[in-house]
């Protein structure tokens, strides 16, 4: 097995499939265990190389991570962006590349400041900080690229009941951690008061985690509100078409008229009004009434045109309510290329990829309040926004419920709308309350506190999901506190390695 930890091809094609195997951790697979097994061949094959090619290993690992777990962006760039197979394939090869230098920097990191040859047990400790401290710096770095953390692995996992104590990234740094340990067994054996201590830190977590599965966190706010979530099915390539604008409107209007009488919520997805609000105000007018009459509130996306602070006229991804509860929301996070275009001097008009509709969005301002509705606080999220957990977090601790509406349509049939369902089944385990999925084609569902799909209609067909939600009140520790304390603990574990290191060199 030495030529796993030596310099070379072979290690390196080690590397390129234990991170393929990441996404078969997760959905749709949810093969849990061979989160820890990716991450500890990683861990393994680092041992004993240089930075530079502890570099390249690392990056090895993203490409195959991320060639294996995002491989929807092809369906996104040749389908619906009108790029042909070849350069869909190199845009593709292209992104998946960048992103597995995510990897690719920590891995040097590893090798040239914090590895402990000396230590098995603080060697494996400084790998689960630096582990987390990745995680979360691709999820900030140039708006960032949250997907594929390792604890989403966990979410039909032992570890699942971590989440609401740390989020996401608590149990990725416990799968780190675990994974480093049982590779460093071996060399523990012989140090009884480490190996005591190694085990303790192995075992503790998941023993934890198990324990607190299932626990309340929150607790009911008020009565269960019934819900009426519109699936309007509509292809990708007619969604902007002028021409099938009197079609959708209708569509979604008749669909509300008769199939969700009685409910308390009605909720559209993301751009399901495909014209800016100004434009649609006859249109939400006349749904307002309707909603008053009946006692509901109907929520739905809309693209929104306003002046921002200097007086220039944006254009942003929205949310609005009408009927029993009022209020806007536009959308702060938003997707590159899909949103809005880097660079876009410069690549519009390249190719028509680069030119999709409405992909001239400006950024929502990050002081928004909740939406309001039948007397409750809902914390909105525009599709990619709730794959972001600390922004998650923010605007689960003002809410009772927790909406995200989106539109995978553009991923066809790919594994991206299951993953992008995970992440949200996440978020609402993190916040211990009730999450509303409205999307355009699937998949529509209602997930309660523990994060489990209480309901969901088919995907890629016309469809109503009816079912009930429950406002829930109080903060689980993560909302509470958020990351500061994994942060804490990261630093502190990240400067000790560096300096031993340091003294070790002296």
């Amino acid at each position: 097995m030495r030529w796993i930890t030596r310099p070379g091809w072979p290690g390196n094609l080690l590397a390129l499939a234990a991170g393929a195997l990441t996404p078969l951790a997760q959905a749709p697979f949810d093969l849990w265990p061979l989160a820890l097994l990716s991450i500890a061949l990683l861990y393994l094959s680092l041992r004993e190389l240089a930075p530079r090619p502890a570099l390249w290993r690392s990056w090895c690992y993203g490409f195959g991570l991320f060639a294996a777990g995002t491989s929807w962006v092809y369906v996104s760039i040749h389908d619906y962006g009108a790029a042909s197979v070849p350069l869909a394939g190199l845009l593709t090869f292209g992104l998946v590349a960048g992103l597995a230098f995510f990897f690719a920097l920590p891995g040097w990191l590893w090798s040239r400041w914090l590895r402990r040859a000396d230590s098995p047990l603080a060697d494996a400790l400084a790998f689960a900080a630096l582990w987390l401290a990745m995680e979360a710096f691709r999820g900030w770095f140039l708006t960032g690229f949250p997907w594929l953390y390792a604890g989403y692995s966990q979410l039909t996992g032992p570890l699942a009941g971590l989440a609401p104590l740390g989020g996401v990234w608590l149990i990725s740094l416990v799968l780190a951690l675990s994974a480093a340990l049982l590779v460093n067994l071996p060399r523990l054996l012989p140090r009884k008061p480490a190996l005591a201590a190694a085990l303790a830190l192995l075992l503790a977590p998941w023993a934890l985690g198990a324990l607190l599965a299932g626990h309340a966190w929150t607790t009911p706010a008020g009565a269960p509100l019934r819900v009426a979530a519109v699936q309007g099915n509509v292809e990708q390539n007619m969604k902007w078409d002028p021409e099938q604008l009197s079609a959708q409107l209708e569509l979604y209007r008749d669909l509300t008229l008769e199939r969700t009488e009685g409910a308390d919520l009605v909720v559209w997805p993301e751009t399901a009004v495909p014209i800016l609000q100004e434009f649609a105000r006859d249109y939400l007018a006349g749904l307002d009434r309707y909603s008053v009459r009946r006692d509901a509130a109907l929520i739905t996306g809309v693209p929104i045109r306003q002046r921002n602070a200097q007086g220039e006229v944006r254009y942003y991804n929205g949310i609005t309510v009408v009927g029993q509860g009022h209020g806007d929301y536009l959308k702060q996070k938003l997707v590159p290329f899909g949103e809005y275009v880097p660079l876009q001097e410069v690549l519009r008009g390249l190719i028509a990829f680069f030119d999709l509709p409405m992909s001239d969005f400006a950024r929502g301002p990050a002081d928004q309040a909740p939406l309001q509705a039948k007397g409750y606080r809902i914390a909105p999220y525009v599709c990619y926004e709730v794959v972001y957990p600390e922004f998650a977090a923010e605007l689960a601790a003002q809410s009772e419920i927790l909406l995200t509406i989106s539109n995978d349509a553009w991923f066809g049939t790919s594994i991206g709308p299951l993953q992008h369902l995970q992440m949200a089944q996440m978020r609402a385990l993190e916040a211990g309350r009730w999450m509303i999925r409205a999307t355009n084609n699937g998949v529509t569902v209602l997930i309660d506190p523990q994060g489990r799909i209480a309901e969901r209609v088919p995907a890629f067909e016309q469809a109503v999901l009816h079912g009930e939600v429950t406002p829930m009140q109080g903060l689980t520790p993560y909302l509470r506190w958020r990351s500061w304390p994994l942060a804490t603990l990261c630093a502190l574990l990240l400067g000790w390695a560096a300096l031993r290191r340091k003294a070790e060199r002296a």
